[in-house]
């Protein structure tokens, strides 16, 4: 299937989209930002959709047993960590849904995975690192983070950073901004005099508020997995194999599912192309699926996962609450 992926550098391509119905569309938005707006050199004016931290959130989604944090049953067999918190809070979580994902507080804190996953990776303070064992080890307790890259600050002295291999992000083309707005009415009084003792910001009474909403000549999904790079750990061929076509799966997903990026921004394939290597065509999703689930028994066979496939950790959490009655959550260690 991947046959016209064998040296080639990158896998990329461009998904033509635009919104479902009408004109308009909402962007991403950031603190103190607001919408990424921006100039090309050639003065055409841009904005950015989606951005990559975001994207790369979305394709991680596309693999989870609704919001996780398990894995989804068709995938069943891939490697994870699995955490269970105790103590002040009952929850759980896993390396498919932190967001530093291995690199977690509630994993690295872990002290006994921490000396399972040194070892295995030939991490020593004051020596150069074992690339490929370190891909290998990671490979085996959580193959996403090499995909979407993991550093792992909380290791040791903190020098291990795996960029990610499949990156995406969606921008639009000669945009013009669609300003509207609205109010929201108080039926009891909308002059905002009856409060609520608990709760004294004013939330009351008639409140209007502008909205910003943008329309392009052009919207496009760009996907980039840098084959190269994945290439370069010098994993076995069951192990690359999978990581591409698990990598292929997401976007896939992410094209057949993950299109209203928000209430204002729900939006459609035009025309999808890959641009390199040249002549390849994505397969299908039932397609990837299937190769996906051959690299995970052939992976399975030569003992490149951890057994099971799902590492188990248990760690100890106390929730700690300041003057301000925020609370916070802090890792504590135990055995797996």
């Amino acid at each position: 299937m991947f046959e016209k992926l064998a040296g080639a550098q990158r896998f990329l391509m461009e998904i033509d989209l635009e919104p479902l119905q009408g004109d308009r569309f909402q962007p991403t938005g950031f603190a103190d930002l607001g919408a990424g707006v921006y100039e090309r050199p050639d003065g055409m004016r841009m904005l950015l959709v989606e951005s990559v931290q975001s994207m790369a959130n979305r394709l991680e989604h596309g693999c989870l047993d609704g919001d996780g944090p398990g894995i989804a049953r068709q995938l069943d067999g891939l490697p994870y960590v699995l955490v269970r918190l105790s103590g002040d809070s009952d929850a759980q979580t896993s390396s498919l849904i932190e967001a530093h994902r291995l690199n977690s507080p509630y994993i690295m804190g872990n002290e006994a995975f921490k000396r399972d996953f040194v070892k295995s990776a030939g991490y020593a303070r004051g020596k150069p690192l074992d690339w490929s064992r370190i891909a290998k080890t990671i490979f085996r307790y959580d193959l996403n983070s090499l995909i979407h890259g993991v550093f792992l600050a909380n290791l040791e002295d903190g020098r291990i950073k795996v960029p990610r291999a499949l990156s995406a992000f969606i921008e639009a083309e000669d945009i013009r901004e669609a300003p509207s707005g609205g109010v929201k009415n108080n039926r009891m009084d909308s002059g905002g005099r009856i409060r609520v003792e608990t709760i004294p910001e004013n939330v009351y009474g008639n409140v209007p508020y502008h909205r910003m909403e943008y329309t392009a000549r052009r919207m496009t999904a760009y996907f980039n997995m840098d084959l190269s790079l994945l290439a370069g750990y010098g994993l076995e061929l069951p192990s690359s194999d999978l990581l591409v076509a698990l990598g292929l799966y997401k976007i896939r997903r992410f094209l057949s599912g993950g299109l209203r990026l928000r209430t204002a921004c729900d939006l459609a394939v035009k025309e999808q192309r890959v641009v390199a290597p040249e002549g390849f065509k994505l397969p299908g999703e039932d397609e990837l699926l299937a190769a996906v689930a051959r690299g995970i028994k052939a992976c399975s066979r030569k003992g490149l996962f951890a057994k099971p496939p799902v590492t188990v950790l248990k760690t100890d959490v106390k929730i700690t609450v300041g003057k301000d009655g925020g609370g916070e959550t802090d890792g504590g260690e135990e055995t797996p």
